[in-house]
């Protein structure tokens, strides 16, 4: 069997953060988990862990095994039991490691896959790229724009999204969870292709 996926949605993990625009990566996980019809179990690697195949291969066969992750621990302290885990199930971060986290710089609802650099001030990216020394890994960016007027950014990434952007954003989950279907089946750039010309 080949080695397994882990899929990162980044967020943090008291109920009272769980509709905020920060956790939009525990989101997309929470879709993903849901299609395959999964739950989350506590790991000791300090995460939500669900343990899943995405997708079909070629021939009706299941997809890759993959795992779905939230770190149970705050958003500047995530890299910590990301990196248990990729050393748990020996997952080559610059090879399987997937990352979701909201992104200010991309429009509200707007998808991006990037391999490598910066972490744009995401204190959840810096974590990771802290734990495994490298910032070569891939990430699935969602877009949630910038605070309107002079709202604080830190404010404004842990405010939830309002009621009248909830049917879009369903929408945006669900193409996530598209994308990250697309790299697991397909390879990234593949799928980064598929994305950006959509």
């Amino acid at each position: 069997m080949s080695d397994p996926w882990l899929i990162v949605g980044l967020g943090n993990p008291e109920a009272r953060y769980a509709k905020n625009r920060h956790n939009v990566g525990h989101m997309v996980i929470d879709v993903l988990a849901g299609r395959a019809g999964s739950r989350f179990t506590r790991h000791k690697a300090r995460a939500e862990l669900a343990e899943v195949r995405l997708g079909m291969l070629p021939g009706g066969a299941p997809g890759p095994r993959v795992l779905l992750a939230k770190p149970a621990a705050f958003m500047n302290l995530a890299g910590g039991p990301v990196k248990a885990l990729a050393q748990f199930y020996g997952v080559d971060p610059a090879a399987r490691l997937l990352v979701i986290h909201d992104e200010l710089d991309l429009p509200v609802h707007e998808l991006r896959l990037k391999c490598g650099g910066g972490e744009g001030g995401h204190n959840g990216l810096r974590s990771i790229s802290s734990a495994f020394d490298t910032r070569d890994y891939m990430r699935l960016r969602v877009g949630i724009g910038r605070p309107p007027g002079r709202q604080d950014p830190a404010d404004y990434v842990l405010s939830d999204f309002p009621v009248r952007e909830r049917d879009a954003l369903g929408v945006t989950l669900e193409q996530a969870a598209d994308a990250v279907e697309r790299v697991v089946t397909l390879g990234f750039e593949a799928a980064q292709q598929q994305l950006h010309t959509a």
